[in-house]
């Protein structure tokens, strides 16, 4: 007789009572979708084509009932429970195998207070959607630089973005969220409210629970800012990088750019005689009056002879989409970010020559310049700890064929290794943390034992272990 394997999601599901499954449909608004259902192939993807996982159960949460009910179940059951944003988390902690995934996306209302100058976001929504509505009132809060992108996970980990020089991380600008923990509760936490959970939420990367809605301060902005966006052929990448670096040490905060070794697109964009050629980029952007752009960018632009420069005015939604493209749903993905006190000339070094031997001409290597608003916050004063650091790099291995998994993985972990060898080199990111496989007290330093203890009271029995954040303490500990 011929053996039939059962996925993770299913192997889970046949030990659940068939009448509690029942009955968590029935109490549940949204759509429960099941191994057998027609759509379960699809709802189990997240972003990272390489993340192949097969869960329990999928529950289309259409409100904080909805969440609730989910989060009971998960614990009353015993099953492991991830939560899904925007689902681009590159680890891909969106979805587990045999347990149940909370699916904000269908919660993804935004509302603008234009007075107040803030905006309440559900924690399903991206940053395209809160995009269009604040760009309405001529407002935007800080966020990341993909619209594709989910608020929640980029805010609970950081958010680095196009205002973070001048109005510091996503997590910065919240007000207050409201979260289920574990126990099933709907808390408020502000700095007036559950101020230690708080604490945690902004940069506990979802360990303590589902945050079902978020309150951003916001900011005039727009609607037209200034793009930098220029491409260098790498033969002059170290004299560009030099410029850079200057240009680092006394940028105004309405500006920020990223530097970042590539490969030219094959694209009529750009001269065709480039096409897959190693190259050295920035993007960047300016808010301040487009009158001064130019100058504030000279330098830069300067450098060296473009290859192409596609620079100018453009829609502040515009500039948060531009990348979209680059970064397509179930493309296969490893990036991992380290901090830097410094960029000496072995991290461009590095930078160049892993550039050259990468085995996918997809892949980049980006240095982000931080500093301004992000490094004026304490770093006790949220989860988040590593604020003291100007830059940060990230090795980005973007590539299509599974075939090459291991040698793109590879090249990736080998860059970081040499990178992360530097005297200049620490911490992470939890954003860009690679599979979650480095101990994670490098995420959060001297932060970690706080963010343990809340872990503890919140959610002993680990019911948000698959966030890739801090564990609870046990009786061994």
């Amino acid at each position: 007789m011929e053996t039939v394997h059962k996925t993770p999601g299913e192997e889970a599901l046949s030990d659940v009572p068939g009448s509690a499954v029942r009955s968590f449909e029935a109490g549940f608004a949204g759509d429960v979708i099941l191994p057998a259902h027609p759509e379960y192939g699809r709802e189990r993807r997240v972003w990272n084509g390489m993340i192949d996982r097969y869960p329990a159960i999928v529950a289309r949460c259409t409100g904080v009932a909805d969440v609730v009910s989910a989060v009971n179940f998960a614990r009353e059951q015993g099953l492991p429970l991830a939560v899904r944003g925007g689902g681009h988390n590159v680890a891909g902690t969106a979805v587990c195998d045999g347990g149940i995934v909370v699916d904000l996306t269908p919660m993804n209302g935004v509302r603008v207070d234009p007075e107040e100058r803030t905006v309440r976001v559900e924690g399903g929504a991206t940053l395209g959607d809160v995009d269009r509505e604040t760009q309405l009132f001529g407002l935007a809060t800080a966020l990341g630089a993909v619209s594709q992108t989910g608020v929640a996970g980029l805010t609970l980990n950081g958010g680095y973005g196009h205002l973070s020089r001048q109005y510091g991380l996503a997590l910065d600008n919240l007000r207050s969220v409201d979260i289920v923990t574990a126990d099933g509760r709907v808390r408020t936490a502000s700095a007036d409210r559950n101020a230690d959970l708080f604490w945690g939420l902004r940069g506990g990367g979802g360990a303590l629970g589902v945050v079902t809605s978020f309150e951003f301060d916001c900011h005039e902005v727009g609607p037209e800012v200034y793009a930098f966006f220029v491409w260098f052929d790498a033969g002059d990448a170290a004299t560009v990088m030099d410029r850079y670096l200057e240009w680092t040490a006394d940028a105004p905060r309405e500006a920020g750019v990223l530097a970042f070794a590539a490969h030219v697109p094959e694209l009529e964009e750009f001269p065709e005689e480039t096409w897959g050629e190693p190259a050295i980029a920035m993007l960047g952007s300016y808010r301040g009056d487009l009158e001064d752009a130019d100058a504030v960018f000279q330098s830069l632009r300067e450098s060296a002879t473009p290859t192409v420069d596609f620079s100018g005015p453009m829609a502040y939604a515009d500039l948060q989409s531009l990348l979209d493209e680059d970064y397509p749903d179930g493309l296969r993905y490893y990036w991992k970010s380290i901090y830097l006190t410094d960029v000496t000339d072995g991290v461009v070094e590095i930078m160049l020559r892993y550039n050259e031997s990468t085995p996918s001409a997809l892949s980049t290597i980006d240095l982000w310049h931080l500093d301004g608003a992000v490094g004026e916050v304490p770093p006790d004063a949220t989860a988040f700890r590593h604020r003291d650091k100007p830059y940060m790099l990230t090795i980005e291995a973007n590539w299509e064929d599974p075939a090459e998994d291991d040698a793109n993985v590879d090249w990736a972990r080998a860059a970081f290794g040499e990178v992360e060898r530097l005297p200049v080199a620490s911490g992470r990111y939890g954003n860009f943390p690679g599979l979650n496989e480095d101990p994670v007290e490098r995420r959060f330093g001297d932060n970690y034992e706080r963010l343990v203890d809340l872990k503890t009271e919140y959610d002993p029995a680990n019911l948000f272990g698959t966030t890739g954040t801090v564990a609870p303490r046990t009786a061994a500990d």
